[in-house]
């Protein structure tokens, strides 16, 4: 998972690696660490723009090494991964979100990390899961995201809640309150349909206990606990808590500003904007924990960090994905993009370790989870999105709907 995908705002191209040649090594050493070479890197989004200073930094003190970042929009990002490991022409150091790694893992596109100089045990567990499939290890965790509450304080306050919503339960009395006693348009803001709704359901569905695959692949979307937790989400569109209508481009931010909206569970980039954009707001709202269902576990996202099978600078890439995803690497990454660190070491000093509101974050993430690597993870995710929509806009019931769900992720993971 990566942010623009809970902005709504990417658009993938779905192409089976059935099409495509597999890639294989370049057969032979390569190009030593030391030698005189240019590392290509694609980094996408808001890191693909940020990435290209942190490079420079680090030529400074590897004269041999001209690292030529290119950013990439994530609306394009898998079309142009699929071109390029069709042809064998990967980037040598590749950012890849968590829905694209098994695919192009199972393609034979990327190289399997060395677990011996590279720890699992330096990371969030589910951002190493994210980075492994079938087995192998594919990926070095870059920086982890997951979902928190986001709620304004000023107006629970005048809804008479003494604080944030512990439980789900307590979650659809506090959107009530909220609307019917402090006014607002809406009780919360989730999403009703479209493009990785899933993403604003993870928190349901996990806190739940439920899952979209089970940790051996197997496709448990229909499970008591997920229908439980789709019914739970669809209930508040059906008591007019949530909007049920799907806005492209839409900001909660602008809302949660006026008031409109009072709830949203978002990611950690939304506590810039709100800083930036709306300092109006400052000691008005807070974050906090998923609300409990059996548990309060959110999902984990973020991206790793993966080297391409065909590179010939292997060398030069692990020693620069190394220098990215060390804690010194990580804490410096943190303070040019506020992306969360996935190296567990790097909370420990600084204003990570000092800032009550990142400590909710950490706590966040140290239960979060992550649906297991699979080549066909896009498609997968997208029948959960129909199955969402069509209880919101109260078509069918969760149980159909996540029955229909199940048949169809069965025939996708064989």
């Amino acid at each position: 998972m990566h942010r623009a995908a809970a902005t709504g705002s990417i658009a993938l191209t779905l192409v089976s690696a059935l099409t495509l040649t597999a890639c294989g090594g370049s057969g032979g050493k390569g190009v030593a660490a030391d030698a005189k070479q240019t590392l290509t890197v694609w980094a996408m989004g808001t890191e693909g723009e940020k990435l290209g200073d942190v490079a420079k930094e680090y030529q400074k003190a590897h004269a041999n090494i001209s690292v030529k970042v290119t950013p990439v929009g994530w609306d394009v990002a898998h079309q142009k991964l699929v071109a390029a490991a069709a042809a064998g022409k990967l980037p040598d150091v590749v950012q890849m979100g968590g829905t694209y790694l098994g695919e192009f893992a199972d393609m034979g596109a990327l190289e399997p990390v060395d677990t011996k100089t590279v720890h699992e045990g330096d990371f969030f567990p589910a951002a190493w899961k994210q980075g492994t499939y079938d087995g192998k290890t594919y990926g070095v965790p870059w920086y982890v995201d997951t979902r928190t509450l986001f709620y304004r304080t000023d107006l629970a306050r005048k809804a008479g809640l003494k604080g944030a919503p512990a439980t789900m339960a307590d979650l659809q009395s506090a959107a009530a309150a909220f609307h019917s006693k402090a006014g607002t348009k809406w009780g919360i803001n989730l999403q009703p349909g479209g493009l990785d709704t899933v993403q604003s359901f993870y928190p349901f569905l996990y806190s739940a206990g439920g899952a979209i695959l089970d940790d051996q692949g197997k496709a448990v979307v229909n499970s008591p606990a997920a229908v439980h937790a789709l019914q739970e989400y669809g209930a508040f569109f059906d008591k007019g808590l949530s909007e049920k209508s799907v806005r492209p481009g839409y900001d909660v931010t602008k809302d949660f500003n006026t008031g409109a909206v009072p709830m949203f569970l978002g990611g950690p980039w939304m506590t810039s904007l709100l800083d930036d954009n709306y300092p109006n707001l400052k000691g008005k709202w807070a974050v906090a924990p998923v609300p409990a269902d059996k548990a309060s576990v959110s999902e984990a996202g973020g991206s790793s960090l993966a080297i391409s099978a065909d590179s010939d600078h292997k060398a030069a890439a692990r020693a620069f994905i190394q220098y990215l995803t060390d804690p010194q690497g990580q804490a410096d990454w943190y303070r040019r993009t506020k992306d969360l660190p996935a190296d567990v070491a790097a909370w420990k000093t600084g204003t990570l370790a000092a800032d009550p509101s990142l400590k909710v974050w950490r706590a966040q993430m140290e239960t979060a989870r992550t649906t297991p690597s699979q080549p066909k993870l896009t498609e997968i995710t997208s029948k959960v999105d129909s199955a969402i929509e069509s209880v919101t806009q109260g078509r069918t019931s969760a149980k159909a709907a996540l029955d229909k769900a199940q048949s169809e992720i069965e025939g996708l993971v064989g």
